[in-house]
């Protein structure tokens, strides 16, 4: 039995496996500079966040129609369901279809194709997040937001994402004020590469419910006290972490320290097709190499749990699932 739990760290345009760029390039007519499915997975060893970027960008080339929106968010969906998730709350980065020409409503419509029906095809409650580029100016995600909220799109929240370093919080206010004031949900990526600072502009000028990664909050003990009173959600990527050298190796990794100073911390896969694998990997990967242990995961399981947008009573049915798990987890007496 997988441990059931929420996926809140998960960027649609991160889960295109190489089979499925190549065979989009094909479908669609695109010119990727990569001449086999081998020399496109030999580019996948990154240095740092940008050069990540650099690869991603330049294969989201390959999603043209509505057909491939819905495509890639039903392949990760089918996988989710297989790694144990239960309830998504999924992102998609607009900016980087729009700018290349791409409607807003051909990537909302081919997303949400897929996740009106996810209940019944895969078993997972969805909720969808339009992720802005911290690195497009901070206008233009303003304007976006604006037309999607005039438009008929349907989405739940917003959230910022991209090249962190140089692109702090502040820069996104009128943003973030303009998505409160429609009543959306707001998550921002901070402290990932970014310093402390960031979590707390996040939290200060940006009034995020949910921190993604969070993981240089440990360099500030007062910082980690406000989000352990507070209870912040830090939505941790452990396989992302190491594959962008946030930390040196994943015996390093610090989240069992976070468990253990309380923080409301819970894993996730950020862009698993880049990264070295889906949730269940990345969960695997920490009982492997940082000895999480059962009592450990059925506490982060609770923790993606509470810390999603689900009402209360579908988070007290989903916390029934990671009880049954735990029991199962037992020596039998």
């Amino acid at each position: 039995m997988k441990l059931p739990v929420a996926e809140l760290h998960l960027h649609l345009e991160g889960t295109l496996e190489p089979e499925f760029i190549m065979d989009a390039a094909t479908r669609n007519g695109v010119m990727l500079p990569w001449k086999s499915l081998d020399e496109l997975r030999s580019k996948y060893s990154f240095t740092d966040l940008q050069s990540f970027l650099d690869l991603l960008y330049i294969n989201l080339e390959v999603l043209r129609t509505r057909d491939d929106f819905e495509q890639m968010t039903r392949s990760y969906l089918r996988r989710a369901a297989a790694a144990g998730v239960r309830h998504a709350e999924v992102s998609t980065d607009i900016q980087a279809h729009t700018r290349r020409g791409i409607p807003i409503d051909v990537v909302v419509a081919g997303v949400r194709a897929a996740l009106d029906t996810s209940e019944a095809d895969y078993g997972i409650s969805t909720k969808l997040i339009i992720s802005f580029l911290r690195d497009r100016p901070p206008v233009e995600a303003v304007d976006l937001l604006t037309q999607l909220l005039e438009s008929d799109a349907r989405f739940d929240g917003i959230g910022l994402d991209s090249a962190e370093i140089g692109y702090p919080p502040a820069l996104f206010v009128d943003l973030y004020d303009l998505a409160r004031a429609n009543g959306l949900h707001i998550v921002a990526h901070a402290g990932e590469e970014g310093p402390p600072q960031y979590v707390t502009d996040a939290l200060d000028l940006l009034h995020v419910e949910r921190i993604d990664h969070g993981n240089r909050s440990l360099e500030d003990e007062a910082l980690i006290a406000r989000l352990v009173a507070e209870r912040i959600p830090l939505t941790v990527c452990p396989l992302s972490n190491v594959r962008l050298r946030v930390v040196d190796d994943l015996e390093r990794h610090p989240i069992r320290r976070m468990l253990a100073h309380g923080l409301n911390v819970s894993v996730h896969s950020d862009d698993p097709a880049y990264f070295g694998g889906y949730i269940d990997d990345n969960i695997d990967a920490i009982i492997e190499r940082c000895g999480v242990t059962s009592d450990e995961l059925a506490s982060l399981a609770r923790n993606s749990i509470d810390s999603s947008f689900l009402d209360a009573e579908g988070k007290a049915r989903l916390r029934l699932e990671v009880d049954v798990w735990s029991a199962a987890q037992s020596p039998s007496r």
